[in-house]
């Protein structure tokens, strides 16, 4: 009941969309990726857009190939996405607040699954079946609930404090709200919080990782290990060079 109408985009709509935002890129009028097209999806189109129906940063960036040998351009030349401080060591971090989840033991009227890091790996192995290209938001799936090795009763906010430089300005924000999306879903959030969350871009993956989050707490499935989560999360971060 709480969700808005969807737009869906076809494949020229989204070529188009990843046309528009390149040209902002370029013209130094934007420059992070998901700003650009959720900038031109919304003045394209008069329904809300889902991000994860928007085109891929990789489209956007070989419309920028295009638009700069267009002007005479180096390609090399071309902004890159938005940097992550801190990226050659920020998976040896992930492990490193990952693993002490394993001897985390939570309710189990709640969390029937057990310890953290099993719930944790569930939500990342649910939310890859649903988004499996969006880095940010399978980052933030992966550590929501690093911080409860830490602080259990503030775990979002101690997460956060731990992964500081090491994750973007989307994938914390995702975290930071993930037990406000749970809450929304149960019907507990005020609707002053349910309106200011509705007006953020990544609404829809917030709810969606708030789904993830209330699914993954399953016994006995199957799940990655920490390495295989890590490796997929380089893949992707691979996939830009």
């Amino acid at each position: 009941w709480f969700r808005r109408n969807i737009e869906m985009l076809d494949e020229k709509q989204r070529q188009r969309v990843a046309w528009e935002a390149a040209r902002l890129i370029y013209g130094h009028r934007e420059t992070d990726f998901f700003r650009a097209k959720m900038k031109v999806a919304r003045q394209m189109f008069s329904g809300h857009i889902n991000s994860r129906d928007l085109p891929s940063d990789r489209d956007v960036r070989q419309q920028l190939a295009v638009i700069t040998k267009m002007h005479g351009h180096n390609e090399e030349r071309l902004p890159e996405p938005q940097a992550v401080p801190g990226d050659s060591d920020r998976f040896d971090t992930y492990r490193a607040l990952l693993l002490p989840l394993e001897n985390v033991r939570e309710n189990p009227q709640l969390h029937p699954e057990g310890d953290v890091l099993y719930h944790s790996l569930q939500v990342f192995q649910l939310a890859r079946e649903v988004l499996p290209y969006d880095e940010e938001f399978l980052t933030a799936a992966l550590l929501h609930d690093v911080g409860k090795a830490i602080d259990p009763k503030n775990h979002a906010e101690a997460g956060l404090a731990e992964l500081a430089g090491q994750i973007t300005a989307r994938t914390a924000w995702l975290i930071e709200h993930h037990v406000e999306a749970c809450r929304l879903l149960g019907g507990t959030l005020g609707v002053r919080s349910q309106r200011r969350l509705n007006a953020e871009p990544s609404f829809d993956e917030l709810i969606l990782l708030a789904e993830c989050d209330q699914s993954g707490r399953q016994t006995g499935v199957q799940v990655p290990d920490v390495e295989e989560a890590l490796n997929h999360l380089r893949h992707l971060e691979q996939s830009w060079q």
